[in-house]
């Protein structure tokens, strides 16, 4: 049966690159062309969100976890926490078995990024138009790392991993960016990410010498307490790599940049997948492996979190270019999710969960939104729109709907994690409490203050009268927000699943 579910995860974005590399090299096979190459990774990517979901159906509904694959890797030598080794230090860290599972935290990312690839492929249908088979070779090794990331049990091999991830986003944000600044934002995005992960891979070494293990379930149990001193500096450097994942205030300068010169499709993966790499991480590493580590720098991740919520809600206010709005919309609310990350309480990080998969939606969507605006008017300017309502009713529909669940209102995902998390923060403290309300608040203000905007009034003088979104789009978007909706309606067989793992986990 592992085998099975392995088969269904990873099997399908694998096979999708290499129909892709000998798609038009073989005589009589599939000519090369642009749209025959998109159809073969949109086939493959379907298959594999049906394969995700046959995956989610089978997996340990009590919590526990669900093996997939083990592969017995380089033999190390054999090591104890007090032994030293000696020799090359690759094979030692890497020595013993590769072990993937899945548990119902990492089951609903997987979904999501199952999700979300098909829908970036489709938005990009149209706009990508040169290297158009290295850019879906790119999208399916992306989903191949994010599958691989979500579901290792290695803290050695969720860094490679980790960092695997910026090689395709890369070349996504550097080769097929819109503008002229594309290569700088890419840039951006790999060292920033990057000099915070160099921190992160000297913890990982350090917590492997204190254990003598990397393997994941290991670190987890109560065999091995590390000195709470040393908790305090390891758990400050693999919370630097995942702030500047998630991003919070101060490390979110790469944001803007890279949202504003990345390709559609690029920007929805962002928003959609990779920020949550941050917040799945410090799920994964703080609490269960550096609990009084966590404790301790709670307090500053916190009043970090909520200059994140005020700092983005009022730099999303004071935005001209719809783009740079919705990457700064981003910040308050991952600002919120990383708040009640270090509550320690089952509550709190379920909210947490919940919010970042709610967020990973609508953010899509609204990058979506804005990049069908741009298509018909040729700029991202906010004073340029007005009235398209009248012009563009569906497009406007789907926008004030999208514009509900970016602030949380019932009966969106968006709610359910913010109220989890606004319980869990009056829980902690009720001044963090006041400040997450505050922040659930200033979400609607910038939020409505967009909406309303550029959808109601009458018609601008500024641009001229486009149609409405196609059919295309019009699938994308609507399957997207009825997702979003759905699970607020029904969170219930979601929430379950989250925290039965997290009660698995033992924090």
């Amino acid at each position: 049966m592992n085998w099975i579910l392995s088969t269904l995860l990873f099997l399908p974005p694998f096979m999708g690159v290499f129909h892709l590399l000998v798609a038009g090299t073989i005589r009589g096979s599939i000519r090369g062309s642009s749209g025959s190459l998109k159809r073969i990774a949109l086939f493959w990517s379907f298959i594999s969100l049906i394969g995700i979901i046959i995956l989610w159906l089978s997996i340990d509904q009590e919590g526990g976890l669900t093996p997939l694959m083990k592969i017995d890797w380089i033999e190390g030598p054999e090591r104890t926490p007090t032994k030293h080794f000696v020799g090359p230090i690759l094979p030692i860290i890497m020595g013993g078995p590769l072990v993937f599972a899945v548990d119902g935290v990492s089951i609903y990312f997987l979904i999501l990024t199952a999700f979300i690839v098909p829908c970036s492929i489709l938005i990009s249908w149209n706009s990508i138009k040169y290297l158009v088979k290295s850019f879906l070779i790119c999208m399916l090794v992306l989903e191949f790392l994010l599958y691989a990331v979500f579901s290792v049990l290695d803290i050695f091999w969720f860094y490679i991993l980790f960092e695997g991830v910026l090689i395709p986003m890369y070349l996504i944000l550097g080769i097929w960016g819109s503008r002229e600044e594309k290569m700088q934002a890419a840039y951006y995005f790999f060292f920033y990410t990057l000099i915070g992960s160099v921190i992160m891979l000297l913890c990982l070494f350090s917590l492997y010498n204190i254990h003598g293990t990397t393997d994941y379930l290991t670190l987890v149990s109560s065999n091995f307490i590390v000195p709470e001193n040393m908790q305090k500096w390891l758990f400050l450097g693999i919370f630097l790599a995942m702030a500047v994942k998630i991003p919070i205030f101060p490390f979110h300068i790469w944001l803007p940049k890279a949202h504003v010169e990345a390709p559609v499709a690029g920007s929805v993966l962002l928003a959609g997948i990779l920020l949550k790499l941050g917040g799945y991480g410090l799920v994964r590493l703080s609490w269960p492996i550096l609990p009084l580590g966590a404790q301790n720098l709670a307090p500053a991740i916190i009043a970090m979190g909520i200059i994140g919520i005020v700092y983005g809600s009022f730099g999303t206010c004071r935005q001209i270019d719809v783009k740079r709005l919705v990457a700064y919309s981003s910040v308050a609310h991952m600002g919120l999710a990383s708040i009640t990350l270090v509550t320690h309480d089952i509550i709190g990080l379920t909210g947490s969960i919940f919010i970042m998969l709610a967020h990973g939606i609508v953010s899509s969507l609204l990058f979506i939104l804005v990049t069908i605006l741009y298509d018909r008017h040729h700029t991202r300017l906010i004073k340029y729109y007005r009235g398209l309502s009248i012009s563009m009713p569906i497009w406007a529909t789907i926008m004030i709907m999208t514009s509900l669940a970016n602030v949380a209102a019932p009966p969106s995902g968006g709610f359910v994690g913010e109220y989890l998390s606004i319980l869990s923060s009056f829980n902690w403290n009720p001044i963090v409490g006041f400040f997450v309300c505050s922040g659930v608040i200033l979400s609607a203000v910038y939020s409505f203050y967009f909406a309303n905007r550029i959808t109601f009034g009458g018609p601008s003088n500024l641009i001229t009268f486009a149609r409405d979104v196609n059919r295309r789009e019009f699938y994308i978007t609507a399957s997207m927000i009825l997702l979003a909706f759905f699970i607020g309606i029904c969170p219930a067989f979601i929430l379950e699943v989250i925290q039965n793992s997290l009660f698995f986990l033992a924090l």
